[in-house]
Protein backbone atom coordinates (compact mmCIF):
# COMPACT_ATOMS: atom_id res chain seq x y z
CA UNK A 1 0.00 0.00 0.00
CA UNK A 2 2.81 2.68 0.44
CA UNK A 3 3.63 2.15 -2.99
CA UNK A 4 -0.05 2.89 -3.89
CA UNK A 5 0.57 6.20 -1.39
CA UNK A 6 3.92 7.62 -2.96
CA UNK A 7 2.21 7.50 -6.30
CA UNK A 8 -0.85 9.46 -4.89
CA UNK A 9 1.38 12.09 -3.52
CA UNK A 10 3.60 12.54 -6.49
CA UNK A 11 -0.12 13.33 -8.18
CA UNK A 12 -0.93 16.09 -5.96
CA UNK A 13 -3.90 13.88 -3.34
CA UNK A 14 -2.49 13.89 0.36
CA UNK A 15 -3.74 12.11 2.91
CA UNK A 16 -6.04 14.03 4.25
CA UNK A 17 -8.89 13.20 1.94
CA UNK A 18 -10.98 10.39 2.90
CA UNK A 19 -10.43 8.64 -0.44
CA UNK A 20 -6.78 8.86 -0.26
CA UNK A 21 -7.04 6.12 2.00
CA UNK A 22 -9.89 4.12 -0.03
CA UNK A 23 -7.87 4.71 -3.26
CA UNK A 24 -4.09 3.63 -2.01
CA UNK A 25 -6.01 0.78 -0.36
CA UNK A 26 -8.11 -0.25 -3.68
CA UNK A 27 -4.91 0.02 -5.73
CA UNK A 28 -3.09 -1.82 -3.55
CA UNK A 29 -5.90 -4.66 -4.03
CA UNK A 30 -5.78 -4.53 -7.77
CA UNK A 31 -2.23 -4.62 -7.94
CA UNK A 32 -2.48 -8.53 -6.04
CA UNK A 33 -5.90 -9.12 -8.03
CA UNK A 34 -6.15 -7.43 -11.18
CA UNK A 35 -9.59 -9.13 -11.56
CA UNK A 36 -10.82 -6.75 -9.53
CA UNK A 37 -10.69 -3.89 -12.08
CA UNK A 38 -13.63 -5.74 -13.97
CA UNK A 39 -16.25 -5.21 -11.34
CA UNK A 40 -15.13 -2.48 -9.22
CA UNK A 41 -18.82 -1.77 -7.86
CA UNK A 42 -19.93 -5.58 -7.53
CA UNK A 43 -16.53 -6.90 -5.69
CA UNK A 44 -13.47 -3.99 -5.53
CA UNK A 45 -16.05 -1.29 -3.62
CA UNK A 46 -17.25 -3.53 -0.76
CA UNK A 47 -14.41 -5.32 -0.25
CA UNK A 48 -12.03 -1.82 0.68
CA UNK A 49 -15.68 -0.64 2.33
CA UNK A 50 -15.11 -3.27 5.12
CA UNK A 51 -11.92 -2.55 5.33
CA UNK A 52 -13.03 0.91 6.95
CA UNK A 53 -16.18 0.45 8.47
CA UNK A 54 -18.25 2.58 5.52
CA UNK A 55 -20.37 2.01 2.46
CA UNK A 56 -19.44 1.22 -1.47
CA UNK A 57 -21.29 4.40 -2.41
CA UNK A 58 -18.69 6.32 0.01
CA UNK A 59 -15.89 4.50 -0.84
CA UNK A 60 -16.58 5.66 -5.08
CA UNK A 61 -17.83 9.37 -3.43
CA UNK A 62 -14.27 9.17 -1.94
CA UNK A 63 -12.24 7.97 -5.05
CA UNK A 64 -14.21 10.54 -7.17
CA UNK A 65 -12.75 13.17 -5.16
CA UNK A 66 -9.53 11.80 -5.44
CA UNK A 67 -9.81 12.13 -8.80
CA UNK A 68 -10.99 15.48 -9.12
CA UNK A 69 -8.16 16.83 -7.07
CA UNK A 70 -5.64 14.74 -9.64
CA UNK A 71 -7.22 16.21 -12.17
CA UNK A 72 -7.01 19.64 -11.21
CA UNK A 73 -3.44 19.59 -9.53
CA UNK A 74 -1.96 16.97 -12.18
CA UNK A 75 -3.56 16.00 -15.26
CA UNK A 76 -0.30 15.57 -17.22
CA UNK A 77 1.61 13.38 -15.08
CA UNK A 78 -2.00 10.85 -15.17
CA UNK A 79 -1.85 11.09 -19.19
CA UNK A 80 1.63 9.96 -19.34
CA UNK A 81 1.00 7.85 -16.46
CA UNK A 82 -1.92 6.49 -18.98
CA UNK A 83 0.30 6.26 -22.26
CA UNK A 84 -1.14 9.52 -23.03
CA UNK A 85 -3.17 12.42 -23.21
CA UNK A 86 -6.27 11.89 -21.65
CA UNK A 87 -9.16 13.95 -23.33
CA UNK A 88 -11.18 14.14 -19.84
CA UNK A 89 -11.17 12.88 -16.41
CA UNK A 90 -10.92 9.46 -16.01
CA UNK A 91 -14.05 7.34 -14.53
CA UNK A 92 -12.87 5.59 -11.44
CA UNK A 93 -12.47 2.41 -12.64
CA UNK A 94 -10.03 4.02 -15.51
CA UNK A 95 -8.40 5.73 -12.17
CA UNK A 96 -7.02 2.81 -10.67
CA UNK A 97 -6.63 0.91 -14.03
CA UNK A 98 -3.72 3.21 -14.55
CA UNK A 99 -2.33 3.55 -11.06
CA UNK A 100 -2.39 0.15 -10.63
CA UNK A 101 -0.38 -0.69 -14.02
CA UNK A 102 1.81 2.38 -13.17
CA UNK A 103 2.81 0.48 -9.17
CA UNK A 104 3.11 -3.05 -11.08
CA UNK A 105 5.48 -1.99 -14.81
CA UNK A 106 7.34 1.45 -13.04
CA UNK A 107 8.13 -0.05 -9.73
CA UNK A 108 7.25 2.86 -7.35
CA UNK A 109 8.42 2.95 -4.13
Amino acid sequence: MTQACALLHRLGVTANYKGYAYAAYAAALCVERPDLLLLVTKNLYPEVARRYQTTWQAVERGIRSVIAVVWARNPALLGRMAGGALEGKPRSTQFLAIITAEIQFSGVK
